[in-house]
């Protein structure tokens, strides 16, 4: 099975690194920074063969061009983002499939944080990596993209397999709990998740990866049709799209 190696850096980000025991090959998501990245390999003795980038943003490319120099790797992103993504070598779109030694991961097209964000996603090892997209009780920003396309984005996630564990890239998952909690109180899985995550922070541990089971039980942005979401928002009967757009701006604001 695919060995998962979860990386913290800088306040909040996640850096994964995939590896496969059988072929030796090594993938890292979204590095951030080098160094650390360098360190994790050095201490598992793998070789890096592929950075999978899931968007542009500097928080998921800044470690590309020193890791490229230093292990001679290749680059994987978007095709709509070759321009934006530094060093990029392999170009990736809705539907392609990326092989990491034996394993293949399904390229997932998810726009809406930004356009061209892209996701992978591996059903053997039940693993999705998806940079900023959703979020664990939450979802991303909307700095390109519409909160239709977005919206669309998190229906294609909310498709997979419940028990697909959500590798997310930042550490945000305590505010979402309490912006979660003002839409919809009652929520008992909530409750206990906000408890479980109170505990691991304290602990200094982290809260994802998450699983799509947990999130369509407590995430707001997957939880449009809630009746109880809707009254709070005195929305009763709307369109899932514009329940999604007002939670959307109403997280922007909390």
């Amino acid at each position: 099975m695919l060995d998962i190696q979860q990386i913290p850096v800088l306040n909040d980000n996640y850096i994964y690194l995939i590896h496969d025991p059988e072929s030796q090959e090594t993938a890292v998501v979204d590095p951030a920074l080098a160094e650390p990245v360098l360190d994790v390999l050095k201490q598992k003795n793998w070789q890096l063969n592929y950075i999978l980038n899931t968007h542009h943003h500097g928080d998921h490319i800044g470690g590309n061009l020193a890791l490229k120099k230093k292990t001679q790797c290749k680059i994987v992103g978007s095709a709509t983002d070759q321009q934006r993504i530094p060093g990029i070598d392999i170009s990736l779109s809705e539907g392609d499939i990326f092989k990491l030694g034996n394993y293949e991961f399904q390229v997932i097209s998810c726009s809406g944080h930004t356009i061209g964000h892209i996701a992978f996603y591996q059903p053997e090892a039940k693993a999705l990596f998806c940079g900023d997209t959703l979020f664990a009780i939450g979802c991303g920003r909307l700095f390109e993209g519409s909160a239709e396309q977005m919206l669309q984005s998190l229906k294609k996630f909310s498709s997979l397999p419940l028990d697909t564990k959500v590798y997310c890239a930042h550490e945000y998952t305590a505010a979402n709990a309490q912006f979660a909690l003002s839409v919809e109180p009652e929520n008992t899985n909530l409750l206990k998740a906000v408890e479980r995550i109170k505990q691991l922070r304290e602990n200094n541990l982290p809260t994802v990866p998450t699983t799509l089971e947990q999130e369509q039980t407590t995430n707001p942005f997957l939880r449009t049709d809630s009746p109880d979401i809707q009254q709070t928002l005195a929305m009763q009967g709307a369109s899932e799209l514009a329940v999604f757009t007002e939670l959307r701006l109403r997280k922007n604001r909390f």
